[in-house]
């Protein structure tokens, strides 16, 4: 018996009696190269990138920018990267250097420089002698967290009972600034139904009341990037009630006017966002989808959600802000559609829709694997995503797209797949795969690496498997070569056969035994073949007898304070020394000498409550573990009252004592413990002067202290308070200790982030962080600002400001580096020397505009763009970039001129080059180029025209049938709405589609440009065709448009078949004719014995076209049967024909009739053994049956009709054509 081989997929084999031999066959496909030392050492690999920063890269400004790409390959790779894609040179900034051995870029702005100056597109490149891989764009930012602009806000006055919303209008950072509400004393304002914070940060009340009135509304935003807080001014509310608005209107009337003041009424619900019935909401697969809807009105309003066309998603959906806000997690284009949010209270309800549209961006659905190759070998890269609008898929190889990269004759590209044929070993590169569309984009490296390499074991040898009896074992035989090996497992040393009754083999060679026994136990070899060589491998496996538990613990019952003993016998394989492990509630049992444990038994003496429990004696080997459990149940002899378990009173009597400048010691009398000790105490304390009411965390000192010593800082109030802790819980405070004033000291620091940035082109606005009150460390907290020109050699001109947290130096020239430093001072003295930070006053716009502005126009959609660079001095400003306007003007097809929206494409940095797309084919564009600094844009070169060349047209705009007949269809269709070029043809395809839904041949009909209706003719009644419709230019084909309709059906004629195929006397025929036939047959088979020729053969002799004369009764009810031949051939069989009786009613008994069914034929012909071997023609009532030739395609003029419904058309088969009673041709 031969060795059975395995194919890869996991699959059973049952074992024979004789030597079994199993084979891995792996089949050639994509395989990444194992990461084994052994193998790398002398494998040749391309680069794969394995880590690289993320795409959007915020990084922060105080600490140096960090640009990870890091890359695997063999040799090791070399690293380049772009910027704003042209090539860094990193050698010429000293700021930058490229960590050894990596790709990974380190900018040094913490000594120098500026984060602002590294903004750009990076991108990195890993390159080897094998191909070159290419990390994502890494757009690098800095974070941002500016300052609220100074804003005049006057208090608020309104009724008992009035809407309010308070704006925040938080300043645009870098990422997006985290808002919150809080007051004076930085605590967060309460929020409710009535009041709330929106989504945009603004605080909505849906009704005030009196107890809103306050001076502290602040809003704040938090950046935490920067960990910095920024706050707005505060706004002052007072509501005003009705008895206050009473008194205020009688202290200004005379008694005899009147006067009175009626609440607020009553009102139902109205929207204070969103505005209007609807609303518009779009939003990015995957993200979280968040409606906000906030009304007012009195009562305060409930808000509710519905979904109008669906269910809100389970377990995806939530409600925040008190029910104003929905949030949907991980939202897919299936949650688009109508949301409604409805707003009720007691006087009547209103409605908001809101409509959601899901986009998304590209997303993969099978991202291109690497690909391992011998010479010669085929294989396929695939690279597949989906995104709403659907991603557009291109390729590169070695970072250069593919459609200018050299020639490789055995790579084909079919949209999203790469087919690779009879690779050679230099073929080696890294393809990537960029899948995109305007909400972002896919970048994928896949190596092809052609390799030749004999085959290796990856697995040691000699290794030593050990299993637990009737369990599954798994040899490993991890293998690699090029091409794929073929992986044979033999059992023993000298190959000996395999008895078991299922082996199961695995993808990566793994063999599975899935029930182990003890005659598994031997040598197993594991031999790799490919062509270029032979690698084998033994392995050992011991099968061990299982680890039992053949005495279990068993359950008790016990009281308080006595013994209790669980009994555990454990049996194992000699070979295995197990470890007997007991737990308590599946944790450690606790550590108290009440608890032993010997060889079998766990004891537990002076029960206790706590000892109530499930125990578990465990026991483990190295390849095995076993458990068992108890139930210990605790009772109690006669019960006894619980005590009373409580937190801590609060300490009393606090003292201060040892008051110095920076220090004090605090004392205090600890309150009752309550049965559970005191673990520690808190101490907090209170700063008076600047934080009214409000307490931070002082210090913590164990159980058993009563006094502790704390340090204070210069010019702070203090009062502290203490808190004690036990296991329960913690106490309230005690009561305040007496106030401590420290002296007031010099600032110990200055105000931070500083900068200097000018917002006019004459001035310099210096603004900075001011200290708050605890940290000023004495009164008349003021700023001396100093700054001077970093490149001149003026003094430093300097200023002392009050407590404010900006100043403007006016009259500076336009966009001149500065250096500025800030320093706090009190009454008391100056804070230690302040940092030199940089800055730079106003920019102003750009002057000149850029020159020799060369347009070169790369297809038809795409062209690039180059200009000269401005003059750096011309700027004025920070350079960000140059701008491109561009605008079509007349379409070269047609003749009068538009003009419509000017487009804009702006490229960062210094770069001379764009590349503009998504241009319209066939078409006159004008552009110009404009330089942009931080101010705005500067004047614009002169307009630059430039023509695309013609392009493919895209589908007809409609396509529709019309005038169906018996056999004639007639085409009407709309050109294209985007011809892209001049119409040369269109091309008709079309196909006809039998009742199995299998499709006949393909017609292919070219009609003129200047038509936009067309008939075809010649066409099967009743029958199914496919059309496929495009249109061409000189460029090429554009894409189809498809349509399917059917000819009508000779509706008369089936009703006549009906009818005579229902008749008693057309029943009784058939009968007759069968049996006369049945008699001609036997007569023929008579003849033929005695040797002698039957009419038929006479009548085949005598004519060289094999065909018969017709067999006809006198009334008339056969048709004419005709036979052929092969024109080959004399004995081949032919094909079954079908009876029609020349009413044309075809009956299901009688259509499978023919003359084999009779054993002897009439018009057919016959081998020496009396087999048949003739055939009817078919009518055209009958089944679709194949043709005897092949056909010609047809044009419309060419169709003809065969007496075989065969699909084709032209030349007409060798079916002679059947004919009815009248003898006109059938269809």
């Amino acid at each position: 018996m031969p060795p059975l081989k395995i194919m890869p997929k996991k699959k059973h084999l049952s074992a024979g009696r004789v030597p079994l031999i199993l084979f891995l066959c792996q089949m050639i496909g994509a395989l990444d190269v194992p990461l084994d030392p052994k193998l790398l050492d002398d494998l040749v690999q391309p680069p794969t990138i394995t880590q690289q920063s993320p795409k959007d890269y915020i990084v922060d400004p105080r600490e140096n920018i960090v640009i990870q790409c890091e890359a695997k390959g063999k040799p090791p790779p070399s690293f380049s990267w772009t910027r704003n894609g042209t090539h860094f040179d990193i050698d010429k900034d000293p700021l930058v250097t490229m960590k050894p051995g990596s790709g990974t870029l380190v900018i040094n702005i913490i000594t120098e420089g500026k984060a602002e100056t590294y903004e750009g597109v990076y991108q990195c490149t890993a390159r080897n002698e094998r191909g070159a891989a290419v990390s994502n764009n890494i757009v690098v930012r800095p974070s941002r967290s500016p300052l609220w602009t100074k804003e005049r806000l006057e208090p608020i006055t309104l009724r008992n009972g009035q809407s309010l919303v308070l704006p925040c209008r938080p300043p645009i950072g870098l990422p997006p600034a985290i808002i919150f509400w809080m007051d004076n004393s930085f605590q967060r304002l309460p929020q409710s139904e009535r009041v709330s914070q929106g989504l945009n940060g603004d605080l909505y009340f849906s009704n005030v009341l009196p107890e809103d009135t306050r001076e502290d509304y602040i809003c704040y935003a938090r950046f935490n990037h920067t960990q910095t807080i920024q706050q707005k001014q505060p706004i002052s509310l007072k509501v005003i009630s009705v008895d206050e608005l009473n008194d205020t209107i009688a202290a200004n009337l005379s008694d005899t006017e009147f006067y009175g003041a009626k609440p607020s009424k009553e009102r139902p619900p109205t929207f204070l966002t969103p505005e209007g019935n609807e609303s518009l909401k779009e939003e990015l697969r995957g993200n979280v989808l968040s409606l906000e809807c906030i009304a007012e009105g009195l009562p305060t309003p409930i808000i509710y959600w519905i979904k109008e066309d669906g269910t809100l998603p389970v377990n995806r959906t939530f409600y925040r802000n008190f029910k104003k806000t929905l949030q949907i997690t991980q939202v897919t284009e299936a949650d688009s559609g109508n949301y409604q949010c409805i707003a009720k209270n007691p006087l009547g309800a209103v409605h908001h829709t809101i409509a959601v549209t899901v986009k998304a961006a590209p997303y993969w659905i099978a991202a291109p694997q690497n690909l391992v190759l011998s010479p010669g070998e085929n294989g396929t890269l695939i690279c597949r995503a989906n995104g709403n609008p659907k991603p557009r898929i291109a390729w590169l190889t070695n970072g250069v797209p593919i459609e200018i990269a050299p020639e490789d004759p055995s790579r084909k590209i079919d949209g999203d797949t790469i087919i690779f044929s009879n690779v050679q070993e230099r073929l080696s590169a890294v393809y990537q795969c960029n899948a995109s569309n305007e909400y972002g984009y896919l970048l994928a490296n896949a190596f092809v690496n052609v390799l030749a390499e004999p085959p290796r074991i990856l697995t040691s040898a000699n290794i030593l498997y050990q299993v637990i009896a009737n369990r599954p074992a798994f040899l490993d035989c991890a293998f690699f070569g090029s091409p794929l090996p073929t992986i044979e497992w033999f059992k023993g040393t000298k190959g000996s056969a395999l008895h078991e009754d299922i082996y199961v083999l695995h993808d990566n060679g793994t063999l599975e035994i899935p029930v182990a026994q003890k005659d598994s136990t031997g040598t197993y070899t594991c031999v790799a073949r490919n062509k270029l060589g032979m690698a084998k491998n033994e392995v050992h496996l011991e099968i061990k007898d299982p680890t039992k538990i053949i005495k279990q613990p068993e359950h008790a019952v016990v009281q308080r304070g006595s013994k209790v003993s669980f009994e555990c016998k454990v049996k194992h394989d000699h070979t295995l020394i197990p470890t007997i492990v007991w737990l308590k509630d599946h944790g450690e049992l606790p550590n108290e000498e009440r608890f032993s444990v010997d060889k079998d038994h766990l004891v537990v003496t002076d029960v206790s409550d706590d000892d109530g429990g499930t125990y578990t004696c465990a026991a483990n080997t190295t390849l095995d573990r076993v458990s068992a459990s108890a139930v210990l149940r605790v009772v109690a002899p006669t019960p006894t009252p619980a005590p009373i378990y409580d937190v801590p009173n609060p300490p009393f009597d606090l003292e201060l004592t040892n008051q110095l400048d920076k220090s004090v010691q605090l004392t205090w009398t600890p309150g009752d413990d309550n049965n559970s000790p005191i673990t520690k105490f808190i101490i907090e304390y209170e700063d008076a002067m600047h934080e009214a009411g409000v307490w931070h965390h002082q210090a913590e000192v164990s159980g058993t202290q009563t006094t502790a010593q704390l340090k204070l800082s210069p010019y702070v109030n203090y009062s502290f308070r203490v808190m004690a802790e036990n296991n329960i819980g913690r106490s309230v405070p005690s009561e305040a200790s007496e106030q401590y004033l420290t002296k007031a000291a010099e600032p110990d620091q200055n105000p931070t982030a500083v900068e200097g940035l000018g917002t006019e082109p004459d001035n310099l606005v210096i603004t900075w962080k001011p200290l708050n009150g605890f940290e000023s460390n004495g009164p008349g907290l003021q700023y001396k600002v100093s700054w001077r020109q970093k490149d001149g050699d003026d003094e430093w001109t300097s200023v002392v400001v009050a407590n404010v947290s900006k100043y403007i130096v006016s009259g500076t020239p336009t966009f001149v580096p500065y250096l500025i430093k800030v320093q706090a001072l009190n009454d008391v003295g100056f804070a230690p020397e302040p940092a030199v930070v940089m800055g730079h006053s106003g920019e102003d716009l750009p002057m000149v505009a850029p020159g020799n502005v060369r347009v070169n126009v790369v297809n038809s959609t795409l062209a690039e763009v180059h200009w000269d660079p401005v003059p750096l001095k011309s700027v004025r400003g920070h350079l960000q970039g140059y701008r491109i306007y561009y605008w079509k003007v007349q379409s070269s097809s047609k003749r009068n001129r538009r003009h419509i929206e000017k487009k804009i494409l702006t490229f960062q940095g210094s770069k001379t080059h764009g590349m503009l797309p998504g241009l319209q084919p066939y078409s006159h564009y004008f552009l110009n180029v404009r330089v942009v600094n931080g101010k705005g844009e500067g004047p614009a070169s002169s307009d630059r025209g430039f023509h695309t060349p013609e392009g493919v047209p895209s589908a007809p705009s409609s396509l529709k049938i019309v005038n169906p007949t018996l056999d004639s269809l007639t085409l009407e269709w709309d050109p294209p709405s985007h011809p892209n070029g001049v119409l040369t043809e269109y091309t008709l395809k079309y196909q006809p589609i039998n009742s199995t839904h299998e499709l006949g041949p393909l017609v292919d009909l070219k009609i003129p440009a200047n038509k936009t209706r067309w008939t075809l003719k010649n066409l099967n009644f009743s029958t199914r065709y496919k059309f496929y419709f495009y249109a061409q230019t000189s460029v090429g084909s554009g894409s189809q448009i498809t349509e399917e309709a059917i000819t009508t059906v000779d509706e008369a004629m089936a009703s006549r078949q009906v009818d005579i195929a229902t008749q008693g006397w057309f029943i009784g025929l058939m009968c007759a004719v069968a049996l006369l036939i049945l008699i001609l047959l036997i007569v023929c088979f008579v003849r033929r014995n005695k040797g002698g020729k039957y009419p038929v053969k006479e009548k085949e002799d005598a004519h060289a076209d094999p065909e018969i004369q017709p067999m006809k009764e006198d009334d008339g009810t056969f048709g004419e049967y005709r036979s052929f031949e092969s024109d080959a051939e004399d004995h081949k069989p032919l094909k079954k024909g079908s009876r029609t009786p020349s009413d044309r009613t075809v009956k299901k008994e009688d259509s499978d009739d023919s003359l084999v069914d009779y054993g002897e034929g009439v018009n057919g012909q016959f081998n020496e053994d009396g087999s048949f071997i003739g055939q009817y023609s078919v009518p055209s009532g009958s089944e679709h049956s194949e043709s005897p030739e092949t056909t010609e395609l047809c044009s419309e003029e060419t169709v003809v009709p065969t007496a075989v419904d065969t699909g084709y058309c032209g030349r007409e088969a060798k079916v002679p054509h059947q004919k009815d009673k009248a003898g006109k041709p059938g269809n």
